[in-house]
């Protein structure tokens, strides 16, 4: 079987196996009880600065130029308001149009965002589509530590002329 059949027959699988987990699986959540915590108001801050990358290709299992799919390693630097190290991974899929392929990773965040201590996790989803990019990079819930607990928020990575670097983070801490 080629690699886009196989691609997309676990493309229809996923989303077979979503269907079948039935709409309780993603309803809302209930109504709060009466003896609940009242939630904080939470304000939105804002941090950027400038940041390091190294990405580095793994081997995916399968013979050179036969697989549409890449896998590689993340290491970063970033500096600013976020003062930090990341460790991730990265998959990818290249398709036969120039300019449209698809990534998704995970990266463990190890630092200071402006003077709190601890970790949390980034999800990114990209797509290019013939050269258009979309990107969400957001915080997996509850992955905050130390005095990151409870971090929620959303990234943005700007690169400029030169292939620099940085990003724009949107976030709220109670």
């Amino acid at each position: 079987m080629n690699n886009r059949i196989r691609a997309g027959a676990l493309a229809i699988a996923g989303l077979w196996l979503l269907s079948s987990l039935g709409s309780s699986a993603w309803a809302a959540d209930p109504a709060p009880s009466p003896t609940a915590k009242p939630k904080e108001a939470l304000v939105t801050n804002h941090a950027s600065g400038p940041f390091d990358v190294k990405v580095i290709p793994q081997a995916t299992g399968e013979e050179a130029g036969a697989s549409v799919f890449g896998r590689m390693t993340i290491d970063k630097q970033l500096h600013g308001d976020l003062e930090a190290t990341s460790k991730g991974v990265m998959l990818t899929a290249g398709t036969a149009v120039q300019g449209s392929a698809g990534y998704v990773a995970l990266e463990q965040v190890t630092g200071t965002l402006k003077g709190k201590k601890g970790t949390f996790i980034l999800q990114h989803s990209a797509t290019m589509n013939r050269g258009t990019p979309q990107l969400s990079i957001t915080v997996v819930p509850d992955s905050g530590t130390g005095e990151l607990a409870g971090l929620t928020g959303k990234m943005n990575i700007i690169i400029a002329e030169g292939g620099k670097h940085s990003y724009d983070f949107e976030y709220t801490l109670p």
